[in-house]
């Protein structure tokens, strides 16, 4: 059983990284793994099948937030699910039988020219705006009546999410750091709706993943419990921040956080 200040922590923490993560649509893993690694030991297998327990419960109060603000393309979400849960399970099973590290590496440099093209709008990444007939037309009325109405790449979306699924898996991410540049520079989704939509996908392919590492035990219950917990709460929050931000100003918060989430990977790597 934990001791009691090791369960108040995590606990804690799990509530910051619930905030953060929610607010900008990632997992919050990627803070989560190497502080269960370095701080409490566990193996890399154990932290990423934990992490990716916590995960289910961020998505999922995530998405009850954000499912009231009506911000959730869910069409979309289902569909691009469709490809992310058999990456979640490959992911998941390849973290025993190949290294992590140079894919942990490789990764976080890609996130980094990710993060400065958020941050910045450089126009490396994003298509051009889908024209008139071309993508599939969608309108999404929140409960504010904010109307976002956009043209969606789903051939793209649903190539790509694969690849968000399969970081979740095997790095224990939650693949939101992937999936959230798909939505937004692939296939030309809203921010706001970007966010929220990258929630509802990230519960299905973090199920997947969790479903594999229980099943290669790498799962500590005795921690994910707290961690749950504090994320829970956590997510209601930065939901509610979120609410109240621009999709320019969200886009840039995104950017930050993806840069931070790069360079602790990178140090965590090397």
């Amino acid at each position: 059983m934990l001791a009691l200040t090791h369960a108040v922590l995590l606990s804690l923490l799990a509530f910051f990284v619930g905030v953060v993560a929610s607010l900008v649509g990632v997992g919050g893993g990627v803070f989560v793994v190497p502080l269960l690694s370095l701080v409490f030991g566990f193996s890399v297998q154990e932290a990423v099948g934990t992490s990716l327990t916590m995960i289910v419960f961020t998505s999922l109060a995530s998405t009850l937030s954000y499912s009231r603000q009506k911000r959730i393309d869910y069409k979309i979400g289902l569909i691009l699910a469709f490809t992310s849960i058999p990456g979640a399970f490959l992911g998941a099973y390849l973290t025993s039988f190949i290294s992590t590290r140079l894919l942990g590496l490789i990764f976080g440099f890609f996130l980094i020219f990710v993060a400065f093209q958020m941050i910045f709008q450089l126009g490396f990444l994003r298509l051009r705006s889908p024209a008139i007939g071309e993508g599939w037309r969608r309108k999404i009325v929140d409960s504010e009546g904010i109307i976002f109405e956009y043209n969606a790449r789903v051939l793209f979306g649903l190539a790509l999410s694969f690849f968000g699924g399969l970081s979740s898996g095997l790095l224990g991410i939650g693949g939101g750091s992937v999936m959230v540049p798909i939505l937004y520079f692939t296939m030309s989704m809203p921010m706001h709706v970007t966010v929220a939509t990258s929630m509802f996908i990230m519960i299905f392919t973090s199920i997947s993943g969790v479903v594999t590492h229980i099943s290669l035990g790498n799962v500590r219950f005795d921690y994910a419990i707290y961690l749950c917990i504090g994320v829970i709460f956590g997510a209601q929050l930065g939901t509610h921040i979120a609410k109240g931000i621009s999709g320019k100003n969200l886009r840039k918060i995104f950017g930050v956080v993806l840069f931070l989430i790069s360079i602790n990977m990178i140090l965590k790597y090397i």
